[in-house]
């Protein structure tokens, strides 16, 4: 009886993952976990994570003024601004599921469905009160200790969602700050990482030549003019003619000439 059991929570197990692309595992994941975020809220949560310290616990309430955030944007004080990112930390709060795999001392396994945020306070004062979720929280320091070592006007210069999320891959995939990388991922994994999932939490799905053109070439285009002494090269694995994903290589150029 209890192996049929078993069988049926795996099963149940696997429906929710295919129905949720949030799975972290470990800390770089988190970089492929936002596909739903506009670059708004992108830009948003990147502010977030920069008030990290290597010394933060998960107990860490964060404090930001609204006026701050609404400048470091480039946005005038108008209450329009305000109420634009007042709604960005309201999809914040509604957009960041997670789900992490966990091992029981028995040995069972499991799935926490979480977020990553505890909670967030908008106070009238104009002050924002957040606290990321505890069992998030590991990963965040991690990600921003290892990989997340941009600084804000670097990350707030990218106009592209697809672009801010395609420069946040290659800085979590080359263990570094923006060196050698090689992206590789099935049709599904890439589309995931760059457009996330429906209100029902389904995957998002698009043909794959209007991905590549709209998504792909566009973040490629933008990260290049940004990053001139950068080279990236896109191929496109198949099975027959049937396109299944794609490995990207990003290099960079070394411009330096012996005379």
């Amino acid at each position: 009886m209890a192996f049929v059991q078993n069988k049926k929570m795996d099963k149940t197990i696997s429906s929710l993952l295919s129905r949720q692309n949030y799975l972290v595992t470990q800390a770089n994941d988190l970089a492929r976990s936002f596909g739903n975020l506009t670059t708004f809220e992108h830009k948003v949560l990147d502010y977030c994570f920069s008030y990290v310290k290597s010394e933060d616990t998960s107990s860490q309430i964060y404090t930001v003024q609204m006026l701050s955030i609404i400048r470091h944007l480039g946005l005038n004080s108008s209450g329009k601004n305000y109420q634009r990112v007042a709604e960005a930390f309201r999809a914040l709060n509604n957009k960041t599921a997670i789900y992490l795999r966990t091992t029981y001392k028995n040995g069972m396994k499991g799935i926490i469905m979480t977020s990553l945020f505890d909670y967030i306070a908008i106070v009238e004062d104009g002050r924002i009160e957040f606290q990321f979720s505890k069992k998030v929280a590991p990963f965040i320091f991690e990600l921003k200790k290892n990989y997340y070592s941009f600084k804000l006007s670097e990350l707030s210069g990218v106009r592209s969602k697809y672009a801010l999320t395609l420069l946040k891959l290659w800085n979590a995939n080359s263990m570094g700050k923006l060196k050698k990388a090689t992206i590789k991922g099935s049709l599904e994994e890439w589309q995931s990482w760059f457009l996330g999932t429906d209100d029902e939490g389904k995957p998002k799905k698009w043909a794959a030549g209007r991905f590549r053109q709209r998504v792909l070439n566009v973040s490629m285009k933008e990260l290049g003019n940004l990053y001139p002494k950068t080279a990236f090269f896109l191929t496109t694995e198949k099975e027959g003619r049937k396109i299944v994903g794609y490995t990207l290589d990003i290099t960079p150029i070394k411009t330096t000439l012996n005379i």
